[in-house]
């Protein structure tokens, strides 16, 4: 018996020292499963031609802005100017953030960042798109996959993990870190 709780604080420990694995592994589940996720959303939001990361599709603002996009009658020249900085700004961010965290750079602000953004995202999803009970889900029930409060939350803890302990020793932050000691 003794032999075996040695050999389990002998593994456990090593792991609890090597700081790099969770940055390391948070990252590339985040890039497993996330990356093309959000660039896909991103690539529905784009306008037509080379302006149109200027000039978001009016997909673009049903997705983001649901009620008040019909409200207007689906047609984009009755938003201010408010509505379309909020889905440019959406647009991008849904290409900028996670390019960031997968190459680990700023890591730790990028991945705020998308905390904010899912936050939004299921606001968005809830309130102005009427997500259905079972989709929204509850936590501490039987059901393990609703797609907002199950699966939004394990991508919030992965990002948690990212601003908590940072990129890892396989990102720019890392290098940008040893380069600014050296000096």
């Amino acid at each position: 018996m003794n032999a075996l709780i040695s050999l389990h604080n002998s593994v456990f420990s090593r792991l609890e020292r090597a700081d790099w694995l969770a940055p390391t592994l948070a990252r590339f589940v985040f890039a497993a499963v996330l990356l093309a996720y959000y660039w896909n959303s991103g690539v529905t939001k784009l306008g037509d031609g080379v302006l149109g990361i200027l000039q978001p599709s009016t997909g673009a603002y049903v997705q983001i802005f649901p009620r008040v996009f019909e409200a207007a009658g689906y047609d984009t020249s009755q938003l201010s100017i408010f509505h379309w900085a909020v889905v440019v700004a959406g647009t991008w961010a849904e290409f900028i953030l996670p390019l960031l965290i997968v190459v680990g750079l700023f890591s730790r602000l990028a991945a705020l960042g998308m905390i904010g953004f899912v936050v939004m995202q299921s606001l968005t999803d809830i309130v102005g798109h009427h997500a259905d009970p079972a989709t929204i889900g509850a936590w501490f029930d039987r059901i393990e996959n609703s797609a907002i409060m199950d699966q939004r939350a394990l991508w919030i803890f992965v990002l948690l993990v990212i601003v908590i302990k940072g990129a890892g020793p396989l990102s720019v932050d890392r290098i940008l870190r040893r380069r600014a000691s050296e000096m």
